[in-house]
This record gives C-alpha cells, structure tokens and sequence, in this order.
C-alpha cells in the first residue's frame, strides 16, 4: 500500500531534505566492500592524488545511495519505481550530504497513479553531485 496519497500530492510540493551522515574513509571502505567496487580512486591516497584528485573520492553509486534514502523515508522503498541519476561532480572524505527535491507533476494512469520528482545532491558548499529524476506510486 502506497504510504503517499493521490490527493497529498502537487506538482511544486518539496520532499523532505535528507541530511546524510558524512563521509569519511570507514563508509567508503563498507561501501567497497558491499558493492565489490574496490577502484583504488575511492581507497588509495596516494593513487588518487597521482590521477588529480586531492584525496580518495566516494563511490558515485553511495551519492545515489543517499538519493534513493531520501525517496525512501518520503514515499516508502516500495513506491519507488524508477530511478534515474547524473552525477555532476565528486564527493570527497568530509563532505555531508544533502538531498533535496520537488514534485514535478502528477499523472494518474491505468495502472496507478505517479509523482514524478526532481532531486539533487549537494556538497555543504552548494556543488551539486547528482541530478536525478524519480516515479513514485501514490495511493488513490
């Protein structure tokens, strides 16, 4: 059952801003570990460095992560049914987190009706890191 409802939803709407933890070196190496992503960019120093990056960088798939979490606790996992992300720049070790969104429209159909969403992730200092867009199932 859809935890949102037809008539508690509108286009403009926000969804409530989700505060990730910050990230530091022991959640990118869980994260490398849960996903088998064990690029040396997100777990060697001085690799990174060499390559251009002034330290480690998260895995692109754990800003996602976040998106997705924030979805979660405004519509419930089992609402979400399309999923879709642009990552625009790097998180870093130290970096929190946040994402925030916005209905964009509502459509009822056949088989259900949707809320279309637009969420970022942004740095602590206004960088976007991820562009998404989201459908998720309202109750009628």
């Amino acid at each position: 059952m859809p935890r949102l409802k037809l008539n508690s939803v509108n286009p403009g709407d926000a969804i409530p801003t989700f505060e990730a933890p910050v990230i530091d070196r022991v959640r990118l190496c869980r994260y490398a570990a849960a996903s088998g992503d064990f690029n040396r960019i997100h777990i060697d120093e001085p690799f990174a460095r060499d390559v251009g990056f002034p330290s480690v960088i998260a895995h692109g798939m754990l800003s996602m992560g976040f998106v997705a979490e924030c979805l979660e606790a405004f519509a419930g996992l089992t609402a979400i049914v399309n999923l879709k992300a642009r990552f625009k720049a790097v998180t870093f070790p130290g970096d929190a987190i946040r994402v925030t969104g916005r209905i964009a429209r509502v459509e009822q159909r056949d088989d259900g009706a949707f809320a279309h969403c637009e969420l970022v992730a942004s740095r602590a200092d206004g960088t976007v890191t991820v562009e998404a867009t989201a459908i998720v199932r309202v109750g009628v």
